[in-house]
């Protein structure tokens, strides 16, 4: 079988932006390591059945490296309360520093000299030694059952198969939230999340052709899909990676990256190589958009919209939406140099560009092999859109 010019163009790109496998181990002994703290004889919540699981980026195997060399990856977690809680027993206050207080003494025992430190839903910790992680935990017990019946009925009247909207709604959670005017108080009012119903749903959507890659009886918080990455992995990979270079100086005006895993995956048809799923991503991704709210809606709970801030009045001067758009009509724009280029120089200029990879046009030619230049015939002058606008600018 001849691989193309561009699937081989796009394979390097994406392995230069990778994790090294070494990161995905560093992860799975972080929060292994909490959850045997957690669990251990004498914890606060030796009776609660902790479980600690990734979610967001490294849950989906679509964490990249950071831009900026030396900054830290960021490992998303969720901490779940399986037993002896419930919204009848205690606070959203109460699970929460329950949580923190092992959390502290799990730092002190590690010997992590930077503080814990509180976001409004969660905890969060830097663990720096050879490789450093920028932990959020977030407390959460299971969502009751009436909840998870509601989820069941939402879920199962989209377009999901009843197997995921058995199995995804039966993994939502409830989750604190200092915000909450319920916070205090004992209620049955809390937010719910669901990262392992996501992680179930964007599974189902990594569907060949050829394969079908749902792991029935693999356990979300094993990782099982970052080391034999599909077409939409590497697509969603690569999209990110695009949108944090452009948007590196803007960084609160960039399209969040739920909402790119999201459209990416719903636009996903199959494809069984990275540039044919990219082009059919790239070109579908806005016609994914609604056009009344929910505007993208969380697949695994559909009242949420992913969008929501687009047309919050705090964060107007953001210009989220426009700055999706353009950032989708440039992503369209250099994605397509990438695929149909044959020139290393070309090539490289854009990887440098466009996604902060530095290499040289000697190691493009001959990993790709490809011609240092060609001769090419006089053509319009291309013109970069224009850069996305900070918010002071606004």
């Amino acid at each position: 079988m001849v691989v193309k010019q561009g699937e081989l163009n796009l394979n390097f790109l994406v392995e230069e932006l990778d994790l090294p496998e070494s990161a995905y181990e560093k992860a799975k002994k972080r929060y292994e390591d909490l959850g045997e703290w957690f669990n251990r004889d004498n914890s606060l919540l030796s009776d609660n059945n902790v479980h600690i699981f990734p979610q967001g980026s490294f849950m989906l195997g679509t964490a990249i490296r950071p831009v900026e060399k030396d900054a830290e990856y960021d490992l998303d977690l969720a901490c779940k309360l399986r037993e002896g809680v419930s919204k009848g027993s205690h606070t959203q206050k109460e699970i929460k520093e329950l949580i923190g207080t092992e959390l502290e003494a799990y730092r002190r025992a590690r010997g992590i000299q930077t503080g814990l430190d509180e976001k409004h839903r969660c905890w969060c910790l830097e663990y720096k030694d050879n490789i450093s992680f920028h932990l959020d935990i977030v407390p959460a017990i299971p969502a009751d059952e009436l909840k998870k019946s509601q989820l069941y009925e939402l879920i199962n009247s989209t377009d999901a198969s009843n197997e995921i909207a058995e199995n995804a709604s039966s993994s939502a959670v409830s989750i604190t939230d200092n915000r909450d005017s319920n916070y205090n108080e004992i209620s049955t009012e809390w937010n719910i999340s669901n990262p392992e119903g996501y992680g179930l749903w964007f599974a189902e959507q990594m569907r060949t052709t050829r394969k079908r890659i749902l792991l029935e009886k693999a356990k979300v918080d094993e990782l099982p899909i970052h080391d034999k990455k599909t077409p939409l992995q590497r697509c969603v990979q690569l999209l990110k990676r695009h949108r944090d270079a452009m948007f590196k100086d803007n960084q609160d005006s960039k399209p969040i990256s739920i909402i790119i895993s999201t459209l990416a995956a719903r636009a996903y048809t199959g494809e069984v190589d990275i540039a044919s799923a990219l082009n059919n991503i790239l070109k579908n991704m806005q016609s994914m958009i609604n056009s009344t709210t929910p505007r993208v809606p969380n697949p695994v709970n559909p009242q949420e919209d992913f969008t929501d801030k687009w047309e919050m009045s705090e964060y107007k001067h953001l210009r989220l939406e426009d700055n999706f758009k353009i950032w989708l009509k440039q992503a369209q724009k250099d994605f397509k140099i990438i695929i149909e280029s044959r020139d290393a120089s070309e090539l490289n200029k854009t990887f440098e560009k466009r996604f902060e990879i530095n290499t040289d046009d000697k190691i493009l030619r001959e990993s790709l092999g490809l011609a240092n230049s060609e001769t090419k015939k006089d053509k319009p002058k291309e013109h970069d859109i224009e850069n996305p606008p900070k918010p002071w600018k606004s």
